[in-house]
Protein backbone atom coordinates (compact mmCIF):
# COMPACT_ATOMS: atom_id res chain seq x y z
CA UNK A 1 0.00 0.00 0.00
CA UNK A 2 1.26 3.17 -0.82
CA UNK A 3 1.57 5.67 2.09
CA UNK A 4 1.33 9.60 2.05
CA UNK A 5 2.88 12.13 4.28
CA UNK A 6 0.85 15.07 4.26
CA UNK A 7 2.77 18.62 5.70
CA UNK A 8 1.07 20.00 8.40
CA UNK A 9 -0.50 23.40 6.42
CA UNK A 10 -1.80 20.47 4.29
CA UNK A 11 -1.48 21.75 1.02
CA UNK A 12 1.10 19.10 -0.21
CA UNK A 13 0.85 15.21 -0.27
CA UNK A 14 4.10 13.17 -0.49
CA UNK A 15 4.05 9.40 -1.35
CA UNK A 16 7.07 7.42 0.32
CA UNK A 17 8.14 7.16 -3.62
CA UNK A 18 9.25 11.46 -3.52
CA UNK A 19 12.46 11.78 -4.87
CA UNK A 20 14.96 14.09 -3.33
CA UNK A 21 17.83 15.04 -5.24
CA UNK A 22 20.52 15.44 -2.45
CA UNK A 23 23.34 16.94 -4.40
CA UNK A 24 21.47 19.36 -5.86
CA UNK A 25 20.43 20.67 -2.60
CA UNK A 26 23.21 20.43 -1.07
CA UNK A 27 24.38 22.89 -4.12
CA UNK A 28 21.44 24.74 -3.64
CA UNK A 29 22.37 25.78 0.00
CA UNK A 30 25.99 26.79 -0.84
CA UNK A 31 27.44 25.23 2.14
CA UNK A 32 29.89 23.31 -0.18
CA UNK A 33 31.58 26.30 -0.35
CA UNK A 34 31.76 27.15 3.32
CA UNK A 35 32.87 23.71 3.84
CA UNK A 36 35.94 24.40 1.46
CA UNK A 37 36.98 27.03 2.73
CA UNK A 38 37.11 25.79 6.14
CA UNK A 39 39.20 22.92 4.69
CA UNK A 40 41.42 25.50 2.76
CA UNK A 41 42.04 27.75 5.51
CA UNK A 42 42.90 25.62 8.70
CA UNK A 43 45.78 23.06 8.48
CA UNK A 44 45.37 19.59 10.09
CA UNK A 45 41.64 19.88 12.43
CA UNK A 46 40.83 16.90 10.68
CA UNK A 47 38.35 15.80 13.68
CA UNK A 48 36.80 19.23 13.77
CA UNK A 49 36.52 19.39 9.92
CA UNK A 50 34.90 15.94 10.62
CA UNK A 51 32.50 17.09 12.92
CA UNK A 52 31.47 20.56 11.30
CA UNK A 53 30.64 18.27 8.27
CA UNK A 54 28.59 15.82 10.35
CA UNK A 55 26.09 18.65 11.84
CA UNK A 56 25.84 20.73 8.42
CA UNK A 57 24.89 17.24 6.51
CA UNK A 58 22.31 16.72 9.93
CA UNK A 59 20.74 20.31 9.31
CA UNK A 60 20.85 20.02 5.67
CA UNK A 61 18.99 16.01 6.26
CA UNK A 62 16.62 18.02 9.14
CA UNK A 63 15.20 20.42 6.46
CA UNK A 64 14.69 18.00 3.89
CA UNK A 65 12.48 16.37 5.98
CA UNK A 66 10.84 19.66 7.17
CA UNK A 67 10.13 19.99 3.46
CA UNK A 68 8.74 16.70 2.87
CA UNK A 69 6.60 17.07 5.86
CA UNK A 70 8.28 14.35 8.20
CA UNK A 71 8.10 14.68 11.78
CA UNK A 72 11.31 16.30 13.17
CA UNK A 73 12.79 17.14 16.16
CA UNK A 74 14.05 20.53 16.74
CA UNK A 75 18.03 20.32 15.95
CA UNK A 76 20.00 21.43 18.81
CA UNK A 77 22.12 24.43 17.54
CA UNK A 78 24.20 25.69 20.75
CA UNK A 79 27.78 24.30 21.06
CA UNK A 80 30.54 23.94 23.32
CA UNK A 81 34.13 24.32 21.71
CA UNK A 82 36.94 23.03 23.75
CA UNK A 83 40.67 23.42 23.29
CA UNK A 84 44.01 25.80 23.82
CA UNK A 85 43.87 29.28 22.61
CA UNK A 86 45.19 29.02 18.78
CA UNK A 87 43.15 26.09 17.39
CA UNK A 88 40.94 28.15 15.43
CA UNK A 89 37.21 27.93 17.75
CA UNK A 90 36.81 31.13 16.33
CA UNK A 91 37.37 30.52 12.97
CA UNK A 92 35.33 27.57 12.86
CA UNK A 93 32.72 29.13 14.83
CA UNK A 94 32.68 32.14 11.91
CA UNK A 95 32.16 29.26 9.57
CA UNK A 96 29.48 27.51 11.67
CA UNK A 97 27.64 30.89 11.70
CA UNK A 98 27.42 31.07 7.59
CA UNK A 99 26.42 27.11 8.18
CA UNK A 100 23.56 28.07 10.02
CA UNK A 101 22.57 31.17 7.79
CA UNK A 102 22.95 29.28 4.58
CA UNK A 103 20.20 26.51 5.65
CA UNK A 104 18.07 29.38 7.51
CA UNK A 105 18.67 28.58 10.76
CA UNK A 106 19.50 31.84 11.73
CA UNK A 107 18.40 34.95 9.98
CA UNK A 108 21.49 37.18 10.08
CA UNK A 109 24.50 35.30 10.45
CA UNK A 110 26.89 37.27 11.82
CA UNK A 111 29.19 36.42 14.65
CA UNK A 112 29.72 38.34 17.79
CA UNK A 113 32.77 37.48 20.26
CA UNK A 114 32.28 38.20 23.59
CA UNK A 115 34.05 37.55 27.30
CA UNK A 116 32.84 37.77 31.05
CA UNK A 117 34.20 41.39 31.09
CA UNK A 118 31.21 42.23 27.99
CA UNK A 119 28.58 40.28 30.36
CA UNK A 120 29.12 40.76 34.22
CA UNK A 121 28.54 44.07 35.64
CA UNK A 122 30.51 45.34 38.80
CA UNK A 123 27.75 46.84 41.03
CA UNK A 124 24.22 45.25 41.27
CA UNK A 125 21.78 46.10 38.73
CA UNK A 126 24.64 46.46 36.33
CA UNK A 127 24.95 42.97 34.66
CA UNK A 128 21.19 42.23 33.36
CA UNK A 129 21.26 45.38 31.00
CA UNK A 130 25.48 44.91 30.20
CA UNK A 131 23.61 41.11 29.23
CA UNK A 132 20.39 41.71 27.52
CA UNK A 133 22.13 44.55 25.41
CA UNK A 134 24.87 41.73 24.23
CA UNK A 135 22.00 39.88 23.47
CA UNK A 136 19.85 41.95 21.39
CA UNK A 137 22.91 42.65 19.06
CA UNK A 138 24.16 38.77 18.55
CA UNK A 139 20.31 38.53 17.46
CA UNK A 140 19.84 36.65 14.44
CA UNK A 141 23.39 34.43 14.70
CA UNK A 142 25.87 32.81 16.80
CA UNK A 143 27.21 34.66 19.92
CA UNK A 144 30.50 32.95 21.02
CA UNK A 145 31.40 33.78 24.52
CA UNK A 146 35.47 33.32 24.91
CA UNK A 147 36.46 31.58 28.07
CA UNK A 148 32.93 31.09 29.43
CA UNK A 149 34.03 29.25 32.79
CA UNK A 150 35.06 32.41 33.88
CA UNK A 151 31.46 33.57 34.27
CA UNK A 152 31.02 31.54 37.24
CA UNK A 153 32.98 32.23 40.65
CA UNK A 154 31.38 30.21 43.08
CA UNK A 155 33.78 31.15 46.12
CA UNK A 156 32.82 34.68 45.54
CA UNK A 157 29.31 35.97 46.87
CA UNK A 158 29.53 39.55 45.26
CA UNK A 159 30.22 38.03 42.42
CA UNK A 160 27.09 38.34 39.49
CA UNK A 161 28.50 35.98 37.07
CA UNK A 162 25.36 33.52 37.85
CA UNK A 163 23.17 36.35 36.98
CA UNK A 164 24.54 36.37 33.28
CA UNK A 165 24.34 32.82 33.19
CA UNK A 166 20.49 32.57 34.20
CA UNK A 167 19.48 35.40 32.17
CA UNK A 168 21.52 33.78 28.86
CA UNK A 169 20.08 30.34 29.98
CA UNK A 170 16.59 31.81 29.48
CA UNK A 171 17.40 32.98 26.00
CA UNK A 172 18.61 29.96 24.95
CA UNK A 173 15.49 27.95 25.99
CA UNK A 174 12.99 30.40 24.79
CA UNK A 175 14.56 31.68 21.71
CA UNK A 176 16.28 29.41 20.22
CA UNK A 177 15.07 29.78 16.75
CA UNK A 178 16.63 33.75 17.22
CA UNK A 179 20.17 32.36 18.66
CA UNK A 180 23.05 30.25 18.65
CA UNK A 181 25.13 29.61 22.00
CA UNK A 182 28.83 28.52 21.24
CA UNK A 183 30.75 28.35 24.53
CA UNK A 184 34.15 28.15 24.32
CA UNK A 185 37.34 27.21 26.28
CA UNK A 186 40.33 24.61 27.45
CA UNK A 187 38.39 21.56 27.75
CA UNK A 188 39.15 20.70 31.79
CA UNK A 189 38.06 24.01 32.94
CA UNK A 190 34.92 23.78 30.51
CA UNK A 191 34.02 20.38 32.15
CA UNK A 192 34.15 21.27 35.56
CA UNK A 193 31.87 24.38 34.30
CA UNK A 194 29.03 22.75 32.87
CA UNK A 195 29.48 19.97 35.82
CA UNK A 196 28.29 23.33 38.61
CA UNK A 197 25.66 24.85 35.89
CA UNK A 198 23.70 21.26 34.58
CA UNK A 199 20.96 24.17 33.18
CA UNK A 200 23.60 25.09 31.03
CA UNK A 201 25.43 21.49 30.19
CA UNK A 202 21.77 20.28 29.07
CA UNK A 203 21.43 22.85 26.55
CA UNK A 204 24.42 22.20 24.96
CA UNK A 205 23.84 19.52 21.96
CA UNK A 206 27.28 19.43 20.06
CA UNK A 207 30.68 19.19 21.69
CA UNK A 208 33.72 19.63 19.85
CA UNK A 209 37.32 19.35 20.68
CA UNK A 210 39.93 21.41 19.40
CA UNK A 211 43.23 19.64 19.67
CA UNK A 212 46.86 20.99 19.86
CA UNK A 213 48.63 21.34 16.51
CA UNK A 214 51.81 19.37 15.86
CA UNK A 215 54.98 21.56 15.28
CA UNK A 216 54.83 19.97 11.52
CA UNK A 217 51.41 21.58 10.59
CA UNK A 218 52.26 24.80 12.87
CA UNK A 219 55.17 24.62 10.97
CA UNK A 220 53.14 25.04 7.58
CA UNK A 221 50.90 27.73 8.84
CA UNK A 222 53.72 29.84 9.72
CA UNK A 223 54.40 29.19 5.85
CA UNK A 224 50.97 30.32 4.92
CA UNK A 225 50.93 33.26 7.03
CA UNK A 226 54.15 34.20 5.57
CA UNK A 227 53.04 33.93 1.67
CA UNK A 228 49.81 35.99 2.60
CA UNK A 229 52.20 38.46 3.79
CA UNK A 230 54.51 37.79 0.44
CA UNK A 231 57.65 36.85 2.51
CA UNK A 232 59.36 33.86 2.05
CA UNK A 233 61.60 31.31 4.56
CA UNK A 234 64.73 29.96 2.65
CA UNK A 235 65.43 26.36 3.21
CA UNK A 236 67.31 26.97 6.46
CA UNK A 237 65.21 29.07 7.85
CA UNK A 238 62.37 26.56 7.66
CA UNK A 239 64.56 24.40 9.49
CA UNK A 240 65.68 26.91 12.39
CA UNK A 241 61.81 28.11 12.63
CA UNK A 242 60.85 23.84 12.78
CA UNK A 243 63.20 23.47 15.54
CA UNK A 244 61.68 27.60 17.26
CA UNK A 245 58.49 26.12 17.34
CA UNK A 246 59.22 23.04 19.28
CA UNK A 247 61.10 24.63 22.16
CA UNK A 248 58.27 27.01 22.29
CA UNK A 249 55.64 24.66 22.55
CA UNK A 250 57.23 23.68 25.77
CA UNK A 251 57.27 26.99 26.86
CA UNK A 252 54.88 29.02 29.30
CA UNK A 253 51.93 30.02 28.04
CA UNK A 254 52.35 28.52 24.34
CA UNK A 255 48.89 29.62 22.32
CA UNK A 256 49.45 27.16 19.13
CA UNK A 257 49.00 29.62 16.29
CA UNK A 258 48.93 32.41 17.90
CA UNK A 259 52.13 32.08 19.27
CA UNK A 260 53.27 31.16 16.14
CA UNK A 261 51.87 34.55 14.28
CA UNK A 262 53.59 36.67 16.89
CA UNK A 263 57.08 34.63 16.36
CA UNK A 264 56.89 35.59 12.74
CA UNK A 265 56.24 39.39 13.21
CA UNK A 266 58.98 39.30 15.27
CA UNK A 267 61.63 37.65 12.85
CA UNK A 268 59.71 40.32 10.35
CA UNK A 269 61.35 42.73 12.89
CA UNK A 270 64.69 40.90 13.15
CA UNK A 271 64.87 41.12 8.87
CA UNK A 272 63.69 44.47 8.90
CA UNK A 273 66.28 45.49 11.23
CA UNK A 274 69.40 43.86 9.34
CA UNK A 275 68.79 45.00 5.48
CA UNK A 276 68.27 48.21 8.00
CA UNK A 277 71.97 48.50 8.02
CA UNK A 278 72.95 47.44 4.68
CA UNK A 279 73.91 50.57 4.37
CA UNK A 280 76.62 49.76 1.59
CA UNK A 281 74.47 48.50 -0.94
CA UNK A 282 70.99 48.80 -3.30
CA UNK A 283 68.71 46.33 -1.68
CA UNK A 284 66.65 43.80 -4.31
CA UNK A 285 63.05 42.76 -3.57
CA UNK A 286 64.28 39.56 -2.40
CA UNK A 287 66.12 40.98 -0.03
CA UNK A 288 62.68 42.80 1.31
CA UNK A 289 60.74 39.04 0.67
CA UNK A 290 63.24 37.20 2.45
CA UNK A 291 63.61 35.56 6.25
CA UNK A 292 67.15 34.12 6.85
CA UNK A 293 67.66 31.49 9.59
CA UNK A 294 69.43 34.38 11.73
CA UNK A 295 66.31 36.23 11.63
CA UNK A 296 64.79 33.52 13.69
CA UNK A 297 67.56 32.07 15.28
CA UNK A 298 68.07 35.61 17.54
CA UNK A 299 65.10 35.01 19.37
CA UNK A 300 66.08 33.97 23.00
CA UNK A 301 64.62 30.57 22.74
CA UNK A 302 68.49 30.30 20.94
CA UNK A 303 70.41 31.78 23.52
CA UNK A 304 71.90 28.77 24.08
CA UNK A 305 73.45 28.94 20.44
Amino acid sequence: MNLTIKKENKDKIFDEETLVNIQEEYKKTKIQEVLYQLDKELIGLAPVKNRIKEIAALLLIDKLRTQLGLPQASPGLHMSFTGSPGTGKTTVATKMADILNLLGYIKKGHLLTVTRDDLVGQYIGHTAPKTKEVLKRAMGGVLFIDEAYYLYKPDNERDYGSEAIEILLQVMENQRNDLVVILAGYKDKMDRFYQSNPGLSSRITNHVDFPDYTAEELLNIAILMMEEQQYQLTEEAKNTLLEYIKRRMSQPHFANARSIRNAIDRARMRQANRIFNLHNRVLTKKDLVTIEAEDILKSSLFMDK
